[in-house]
């Protein structure tokens, strides 16, 4: 059963707290998203290793395994975001469409051991990019396909919230 798209645009969450997960996403600082990343990664393996994982808790929410699904693709594709701006100010970054991943992918029918194993690898990866980042690269440029407009902080930052947002949806 596939869940109404979100079609909200996010990048409010660099100006304002989220009231959902209460995170000022714009205070966090880029010397940070390597370490959150890394401290988050045990806790999304314990959240896929409850016995109900696969489990939709409501029909209007993805299950434990579908957001650790997607958490792995952010990582993946905040990964490529992030190298593609410290190689070229100004990068365009290709659309994604979520929705549409999570159902090509199938994300429910994944196995949650595979899952982790692939979500710490990215998430690994990823830590390790943003780690390299050097204040020099701060105000670098990336576009995404809405046109919104992101710099090296405020990517990370918006990358940070959205994996801090998920987490919660986990309860982990």
């Amino acid at each position: 059963m596939s869940l109404e798209p979100d079609t909200k645009d996010w990048t409010w969450v660099l100006r304002e707290r989220c009231p959902e997960c209460g995170l000022a996403a714009g205070e966090v600082a880029p010397a940070e998203i390597g370490l959150l990343v890394r401290a988050s990664l045990p806790r999304w393996t314990a959240a896929l290793a409850r016995p109900d994982a696969s489990v939709r808790r409501s029909p209007q929410r993805w299950s434990d395994l579908e957001y650790a699904c997607h958490a792995r693709d952010v990582f993946r594709v905040f990964d490529e975001r992030l190298a593609q701006m410290l190689a070229t100010d100004g990068a365009a970054f290709a659309n994604w469409d979520q929705d549409a991943t999570a159902l090509e992918q199938d994300y429910a029918g994944q196995d949650p051991r595979a899952v982790a194993t692939e979500l710490t690898e990215a998430g690994e990866r990823v830590a390790a990019r943003f780690d390299a980042v050097t204040e020099a690269d701060h105000a670098r440029r990336g576009i995404r396909s809405n046109g919104s407009e992101f710099t090296v902080v405020t990517l990370g930052q918006y990358f940070w919230h959205d994996v801090h947002h998920h987490l919660r949806d986990v309860g982990a």
